[in-house]
């Protein structure tokens, strides 16, 4: 395998190359942290998504759920403690003017930086650390001080006047506020009892400062969110449960391998926090985080109740015990999700001389999952007949049929897009109505009858990840 950095550019060049992800605006120059998803990537973004649906709602009888509004009202947001304190310290490069995030820079010096710090607690230590931070694009060490700058996106909804800045919207930092401002319509109109959850998949919009590799850190990005609520008495009972339910789902149920994970204990927690921990996968540039498990205490629905004038306190209909639930919360990103799936199915292998690079994604999330062939594209009777079996197909897999070049350069492309299975038709096949069937992973062929090949395919797709 190549190394780190190397094998960063090979994946962010594959998914250019092969439909997943693009840069966004490409042809006017690009759009700095913000990415689009081609016809392979959205496939694979898609699966993600379901999968996570799956295992954290449709498995379940105790969460449920929502699509709340990328807008709400800002009141929310000074709630929630976003518009006064959703702030990272920014430093410019007096030389070059490249602003920066000040915690990365000393991150990357080895020197931690807590959230919590005040805007004259991180100059200091900033400024005590430049002989061993760099300005990385040009190499100076001189800055200008640190400012704490609001992520917060503004925008003018619904306001017409000239100066709506003074006044704005707010596209949401966070997906769970949404959450937590309709557990209380939840509660009512559904048959859920404390201890619930509530879960979302959604866009979110921070205003990053430096956004960075790749998909890992973008200022447009969809979060997977569970927020449960639950007895005080309990909460870390659930937040146990749910750590181990979130780090199961990673390795027993999308096959990311346990070498590449680990769990970081956050030391220093923001005040109304009981504990919080990170799983974080070894990314082609290192450990980072890929989700956060958190236990909230009771803060989110207080600040609730205390900002809109709404009791959201709990009565539990089999005790008559009146109380403020508690919340343990997991809090996932598609981008980064995807890009620990692509990180972990990228091989490179030896075949016959050669290099063959090939996506060995878990079948399950492989953007196409059958491709197939006519031997020959001059052979109307061949192109006829696997155009047939691909419209056939179709209505239960998603696949992809392909012609163009001869056969083995077309096992190389759909290795490289992960299909685990392609179908080839030929001159055997106009005979018996048999196909050929070779594996992604193992270049094994089969051959098996058409009658019996979607039956096939659902039992071979639906094996075991590990």
């Amino acid at each position: 395998m190549p190394k780190e950095n190397e094998l960063m550019e090979k994946i962010v060049s594959l998914c250019k190359r092969r439909g997943f992800i693009f840069p966004s605006s490409e042809i006017y120059g690009g759009y700095a942290a913000i990415y689009d998803y081609g016809p392979y990537g959205v496939e694979l973004e898609n699966a993600v998504k379901q999968e996570w649906w799956k295992y954290m709602v449709q498995f379940r009888d105790d969460i449920v759920g929502l699509d709340s509004s990328i807008f709400m009202h800002r009141k929310i947001w000074e709630a929630s403690g976003h518009v006064s304190g959703f702030a990272d310290p920014l430093t410019e490069c007096r030389s070059c003017h490249v602003r920066s995030r000040v915690d990365h820079l000393l991150e990357d010096a080895g020197i931690f930086a807590d959230e919590k710090m005040s805007e004259e607690e991180i100059n200091k230590l900033f400024f005590a650390s430049l002989d061993k931070i760099k300005c990385p694009t040009c190499g100076k060490r001189d800055f200008t001080p640190v400012k704490k700058f609001n992520l917060l996106v503004k925008s003018n909804l619904g306001n017409f006047t000239d100066d709506w800045s003074k006044d704005p919207a707010y596209l949401r930092g966070e997906t769970c506020q949404g959450i937590y401002v309709n557990y209380k319509n939840v509660l009512d109109s559904s048959r859920v009892q404390v201890p619930f959850g509530i879960a979302q998949i959604g866009k979110a919009f921070r205003n990053e400062i430096t956004a960075r590799q790749f998909v890992f850190r973008t200022r447009e990005f969809e979060q997977m969110e569970m927020q449960y609520f639950t007895h005080p008495d309990k909460e870390m009972e659930a937040y146990e449960w749910l750590k181990d339910y979130r780090w199961k789902f990673y390795t027993d149920y999308l096959g990311l391998s346990e070498k590449n994970l680990k769990w970081h204990k956050h030391e220093n927690l923001v005040f109304y926090a009981k504990e919080a921990y990170d799983i974080e996968y070894n990314f082609p540039f290192g450990f980072k985080e890929l989700e956060g498990i958190h236990a909230r205490g009771d803060y989110d629905l207080s600040q609730h109740t205390k900002y809109s004038g709404k009791d959201l306190s709990y009565m539990d209909p089999r005790t008559q015990e009146k109380f403020m639930p508690h919340i343990v919360e997991s809090s996932a990103g598609v981008g980064r999700t995807v890009l620990a799936i692509l990180s972990e199915a990228y091989t490179e292998e030896d075949v016959e001389g050669e290099q063959r690079i090939v996506m060995k994604f878990p079948k399950k999330l492989a953007p196409v999952k059958v491709a197939i062939f006519p031997l020959l594209k001059n052979k109307p009777d061949l192109v006829k007949k696997a155009h047939d079996l691909y419209v056939a197909l179709r209505q239960q897999f998603v696949c992809e049929f392909d012609d163009n070049g001869n056969v083995g350069k077309r096992y190389r492309r759909q290795d490289e897009i992960g299909t685990p299975y392609c179908i080839t038709v030929d001159f055997d096949t106009l005979e018996n109505d048999t196909v050929t069937v070779r594996d992604r992973d193992s270049m094994k062929q089969d051959r098996v009858a058409i009658k019996e090949l979607e039956a096939w395919l659902k039992v071979h797709l639906n094996e075991s990840i590990k």
